[in-house]
């Protein structure tokens, strides 16, 4: 899942899947009057869907607009509304974070989609792992970011892959869960009555209909608007909306009726591929984002994961990658032209990270991280003619932790396998890694590759992220071999 750097859910059930610098206290009446009126084509949402003109891929775009592949970025991608992540975990920023979105979708006339990710346990320790350290600072997260809504038409989405997997909960910490997203639910709609919630509601190739209809009930759908799908997959919008149906049909038999749909329709519009298919340039871009579904059961087609930011196979999670957006868009039709579609040549405003979903999320998503308290640290090791070198950079800190990626890089000749590894500064630990293997020994951190990243061409990179607690100060020699 998410950006701007961030993981996103995975794997062949799972796919992986970022703000402003104003504070926005209230709606202006011209704001107002604009949210409650427009033409409803479907479901219980009218109106167009903010646009960033921050996103990862605008910001490409400025930056590279004589590259052959400019263009379709710009027309296809760049122009389109993505959600935006809030996946890493800071309280103490994320409402400004928050509020300062909202306020800029609001004075654009449009509506902001939000995508909520930073529950505790999130992604049962895979890739996209991390989040509140405990149900308590998560509450707290969330009443902070519901301080930040105002009062329009905000669509939330809640906690991707929270219901739908539920594989490494004990039964007391699904029980907790269930009541954790209940109350984030509640919290949420009370400080903002015009704002949208949807849960997870995994995908047609997942859950059955009826099982995941219970556990949506569990988790407290009664007071929700409806639940999303298909951000954790790329299935055809036409089997998403079926299986919408049943689960609708299931939820309305279980007490919990009139609940709508939201289908991800960001990569799933063909081709062949695994459950990496964005790294792997295999996947298309689907229906464009919008509100008119001419489908009483869907309230919006989203772009929840933006395309062209990586899942974290070939490339590091949540980058933008243009080969990845180009491929994505090259074949795709034009969107329909509007206003809103129009990308300027460089940012209308100072870039801010977008996209969703690490740890706390990985670089490039988090929307809700805070500066590091420190200057991030890096370092380097030469590379040994034949061997290899790696790299050391923290990508985000917050209080009592922090994210880092490590760069291994080939030497003049193509090598097999890697193994990085360093000793760590005082006071520091690793709690997790994503692409690589991680065994930590006292104070020695041992990092080897996983099958797949392990052979690289001479002056071939390749990446792997952690994260750690405590201090993230302190600049630790790695050793590639």
């Amino acid at each position: 899942m998410s950006p701007s750097s961030t993981i996103y859910p995975r794997s062949s059930r799972r796919r992986r899947a970022k703000i402003l610098a104003t504070s926005v206290a209230c709606i202006t009446a011209a704001g107002a009057a604009w949210l409650t009126s427009g033409t409803a084509n479907a479901g219980t949402v009218s109106g167009s869907l903010y646009r960033d003109p921050s996103n990862s891929a605008a910001r490409w775009v400025a930056s590279n607009s004589n590259d052959y592949r400019a263009q379709v970025i710009r027309d296809k991608v760049a122009s389109q509304p993505t959600a935006h992540w809030l996946s890493s975990f800071n309280v103490n920023t994320v409402r400004s974070d928050v509020s300062s979105y909202v306020g800029s979708a609001v004075s654009a006339g449009q509506i902001p989609v939000l995508s909520v990710y930073g529950i505790t346990n999130r992604d049962c320790g895979g890739a996209s792992s991390g989040g509140a350290s405990d149900l308590y600072q998560y509450q707290s997260w969330i009443t902070n970011i519901s301080q930040g809504l105002g009062n329009g038409t905000v669509l939330i989405i809640l906690e991707t892959d929270s219901i739908a997997l539920q594989t490494c909960l004990s039964s007391s910490d699904l029980t907790a869960r269930n009541q954790a997203l209940h109350t984030a639910t509640r919290t949420l709609k009370a400080a903002n009555p015009n704002a949208k919630v949807y849960l997870d509601g995994g995908h047609s190739t997942w859950n059955k209909a009826s099982e995941q209809a219970n556990r949506l009930v569990a988790a407290g759908i009664a007071d929700a608007d409806g639940f999303y799908t298909n951000v954790s997959n790329f299935n055809s919008t036409s089997n998403e909306a079926a299986f919408g149906q049943a689960l609708t049909s299931a939820l309305a038999g279980l007490g919990a009726s009139n609940k709508h749909q939201i289908i991800d329709t960001s990569r799933n519009g063909g081709a062949s591929g695994d459950w990496c298919g964005d790294d792997n340039a295999d996947r298309r871009i689907g229906q464009y984002p919008t509100t008119a579904t001419n489908n009483s059961n869907i309230d919006a087609y989203l772009w929840v994961k933006p395309p062209g930011e990586a899942d974290g196979c070939k490339y590091s999670a949540g980058s933008f990658q243009p080969d990845l957006a180009y491929s994505l868009a090259s074949s795709a039709s034009n969107p329909p032209a509007t206003a809103a579609t129009a990308v300027p040549t460089t940012p209308t405003s100072p870039p801010r990270s977008s996209s969703p979903v690490t740890s706390p999320p990985a670089t490039s998503s988090s929307s809700s991280s805070g500066p590091p308290a420190d200057p991030p640290p890096s370092s380097s090791s030469p590379a040994p003619e034949g061997a290899c070198s790696a790299s050391y950079a923290v990508t985000n800190a917050w209080q009592g932790g922090f994210q880092g990626t490590v760069t291994v890089t080939a030497g003049s000749s193509a090598i097999s396998s890697w193994t990085v590894g360093w000793t760590l500064p005082s006071g520091q630990s690793i709690t997790q890694t994503w692409n690589a293997t991680l065994t930590v020994s006292g104070s020695s951190v041992t990092v080897p590759n996983l099958g797949w990243n392990g052979p690289l061409g001479a002056r071939a990179s390749t990446t792997f992220g952690f994260i750690g607690s405590g201090t993230s100060t302190g600049t630790p020699t790695l050793i590639c071999t």
